[in-house]
Order: structure tokens, then sequence, then C-alpha cells
């Protein structure tokens, strides 16, 4: 059970930015086609369509467009599948993972004296897909039943004294 569950904890944790870019875009899409308002900054999303022609030049493009904080992804309007999917849950541990990794980082890049840590000797890997993701839940919930059934079934077990003939 463990060794389902662990894996799948870890690789949420290590990928919680891009999970929640993910997830945040997603229903970024969501509210956009139903009419919200949306923004991956606490609303301060400007597309270039608000730009003015002529006029208001204080409008600016944000930089980071794509970036969905954990809070921009927890408030609003979400749809059902959004609490079907148990993604109250991914996300907290998406932003857990991610506060804590990134604080890693932090003291990694302290004790190297400011400097950044790199290892040129590494590749780059790609950003997890969707199917990534879906592997990393699927095992979290298979981990999370299959501990359930083998506790049941060994009280049932205990309970019946069911012999093993």
């Amino acid at each position: 059970c463990i060794s389902y569950i662990g894996p799948g904890l870890v690789y949420l944790g290590l990928n919680g930015e891009a999970f929640l870019d993910k997830v945040g875009s997603w229903l970024d899409g969501w509210r956009r086609a139903r009419g919200y308002a949306t923004g991956n900054n606490n609303g301060a999303y400007t597309s270039e369509e608000d730009l003015p022609v002529e006029g208001n030049a204080s409008l600016e493009i944000p930089q980071d467009v794509g970036k969905f904080t954990y809070e921009s992804v927890t408030s609003g309007s979400k749809p059902l599948w959004y609490y079907l999917g148990l993604f109250p849950i991914w996300t907290s541990i998406a932003n857990h993972g991610n506060n804590h990794m990134q604080k890693k980082i932090a003291a990694a890049t302290a004790a190297a004296g400011g400097a950044a840590v790199v290892d040129e000797s590494t590749e780059v890997l790609p950003p997890p897909s969707k199917w990534d993701f879906g592997v990393c839940l699927f095992f979290i919930v298979f981990g999370m039943i299959s501990a359930v059934a083998g506790v049941l079934s060994n009280v049932y077990v205990q309970m019946f004294d069911v012999d093993e003939a």
C-alpha cells in the first residue's frame, strides 16, 4: 500500500507548481466559458483584447501568464468535477510540497553562498503531462483503497473466526 501511496505523494509534491498551474488553467478555462471573472493573480488578469489601441497606457500584460497560485486555484467558483475528482486534497498536497521544495531550494542556495546550485551534467526533463499526474493520482487512490481493503479483510477474519482450510 505504502509503495503506491508514497511515490504518488512525492511526485505530486515535487511537481506541485506544475500541478497547480495545470489545475488553475483548467479552472480558468471553465470560468471563462461561463463568464465568471478570472485571473491567475487574484483577479488581476489582462488579456490582449483588454489593451486599448489608444488611451489608457497603464494596462499591461502580466509576465507570468499561466502561473497560478494556490489561492487563485482555491478561490472562486469551481465545477463539480473539481470536487468529485478530490482536487481540494490534491491541490493542498501540491501546495504543501511546492512550499517545502521552495524552502529546500532556498536553503541549498544559501548553503552554496548565495550562488545558484547548478549541475551541468544533468539533463533537462520535460514538464509533467496530464497523463503523468493521472498516474500519480491513481497510485495514491489505489494505495488508499488497498490499505482500507486490507484492514477490513483482516478485521472480518478476526471477527468471524474464518479458518484457513
